[in-house]
């Protein structure tokens, strides 16, 4: 999203958020404005229902930065005559305090309150005012930086908030009405309307579980972790990003919203650990290809396409195999890998998914109870000392938990690099976070402790080969 022309992604401040599932009513019907009147009708029933329950948020993190020196300092000439008591030519290292807002939604009449991540990530301190103005201390419950969500609690001394309900962001449609609330440059209590532009936004980049309700209702930097709402004043979703033109950071009618059932699942894991815990499925896949789709007689492209299965899986047990496409979860239609990884992440840990499978020209329906990503290896992480090609590094053993914590791929599993200190052997040498320890000095690696053992019995030197992004490289370091 660079260069000429291009637009540049912008985190904006929005949010929504919402603990009770909505209650099961029969299908809406539609229908447009027939007249001027009910255009002009009022959203203020609506906004004075909802409003009391978005809040704003401001935070403040000291931050260290250092200074650059006067070039003066650098001069020969005065270094002549003034030496280093000026500490010439070195930077100095100062304190910063960095203010910044964004929005909240309540979601428990206790004070829990959902926002986005990156509106309270780091934060030294934060401050929660209510639209009465009413201002309380708030305390970080979790934080999920993969799907850009957060919770906070505020100690409302046993008086009882105004709270939205979720409302069914799978039900909304193009075209629908929707209303954005937040604290847009520090406007509190800002209200703006507009409709949804788009459903199952999957290439935005803004967070590892992409899948956004587009609108073009006005969404500017200090809406994020605000409420979008439906005509009900319900809530749809949770405004997170914009799109501005280059250089820009105002609203030109894109903003993107997390929806409703993915705030819902995240807030409920971290209320109840402290952390995200999401459902494992055990399978990966890639989005059906057009090419693909014309071979199997599919009307256009859409679903993903099953590759690999970890034994013992979910995936495995509903009797999943490579080469099946996914076209819905739970009747939700699928389009891509995105949306499959979407669907997953809002099934709570412990529940049954109906997955609509095509197997060649069959369809068939499987049922996956997901669980939460095993331990299993355990991890072992050890950071190698001594003098190695690897000194320096971080290596564990990969399991299905690993794998989800840090995005690396499980495929089959093994022994991963994990993490590098700064200036290390390691680093310096090239080796990365997330490549795959192949074999050292021809043995071939399939645990920590084996890593171990093959590094502290070479004679002579290591030659140390890794899988990195699908290719093979290796290294030969002398002893």
């Amino acid at each position: 999203m660079t260069g000429s022309g291009l637009r540049s992604l912008v985190i904006a401040c929005v949010g929504f958020a919402l603990l009770a599932a909505p209650p099961a009513r029969a299908q809406e019907v539609r229908v447009p404005p027939e007249s001027r009147a009910q255009i002009q009708e009022s959203f203020a029933p609506v906004v004075k229902a909802v409003a009391p329950a978005v809040v704003n948020i401001y935070t403040r993190k000291t931050v260290a930065v250092r200074t650059r020196p006067n070039p003066l300092l650098n001069d020969p000439f005065f270094r002549q005559f003034f030496g280093d008591q000026f500490g010439m030519g070195q930077s100095v290292p100062r304190e910063r305090v960095e203010r910044a807002l964004g929005s909240g939604v309540i979601i428990d009449p206790s004070g829990v309150i959902v926002t986005n991540n990156h509106v309270i990530e780091d934060a030294d301190e934060i401050t929660v005012i209510l639209s009465d103005r009413r201002e309380y201390p708030a305390t970080v419950v979790g934080r999920d930086p993969k799907t850009d969500l957060g919770v906070l609690r505020i100690d409302t001394h046993g008086r009882a908030l105004p709270y939205l309900q979720f409302g069914d962001a799978d039900s909304l449609e193009v075209g629908d009405l929707v209303l954005a609330i937040g604290n847009p440059f520090g406007l509190n209590q800002t209200v703006t309307s507009g409709i949804v532009s788009a459903l199952a936004r999957t290439s935005v980049g803004v967070t590892d579980y992409g899948f956004f309700i587009q609108t073009d209702a006005a969404i500017n930097p200090g809406n994020s972790g605000g409420a979008l709402v439906d005509m009900h004043g319900r809530l749809v979703g949770l405004n997170s990003a914009i799109f501005s033109g280059k250089g820009g950071a105002g609203s030109i009618g894109i903003g993107f919203a997390i929806p409703s059932p993915m705030v819902r699942a995240v807030a409920q894991s971290l209320l109840a650990h402290g952390r995200p815990v999401r459902s494992w499925f055990g399978a990966s896949g890639n989005t059906v290809s057009a090419d693909v789709a014309d071979s199997l007689g599919m009307d256009h492209p859409y679903g993903a396409i099953i590759g690999e299965i970890y034994p013992g899986s979910p995936a495995a047990h509903a009797g999943l195999r490579a080469g099946d496409i996914v076209l819905a979860i739970n009747g939700r239609d699928v389009q891509d890998v995105a949306g499959l990884r979407y669907r997953l992440a809002t099934v709570p840990v412990g529940e049954s998914a109906t997955l609509t499978v095509l197997r060649r020209d069959e369809h068939l329906k499987l049922t996956a109870k997901l669980m939460e990503p095993p331990e299993t290896p355990p991890r072992q992480s050890t950071t190698i000392g001594g003098r190695t090609p690897l000194t320096g590094a971080e290596i564990s053993n990969l399991n299905p938990a690993l794998a989800e914590d840090t995005g690396i791929p499980l495929g089959e599993g093994g022994v991963v690099v994990t993490r590098l200190a700064e200036g290390s052997v390691a680093a310096r040498l090239g080796f990365r976070p997330g490549d795959m320890l192949d074999k050292i000095n021809r043995t071939k690696i399939d645990s920590v402790a084996t890593a171990l053992k093959a590094l502290k019995s070479a004679q002579g030197g290591w030659r140390v080969e890794i899988l990195r992004d699908g290719k093979r490289l290796a290294m030969s370091v002398d002893g």
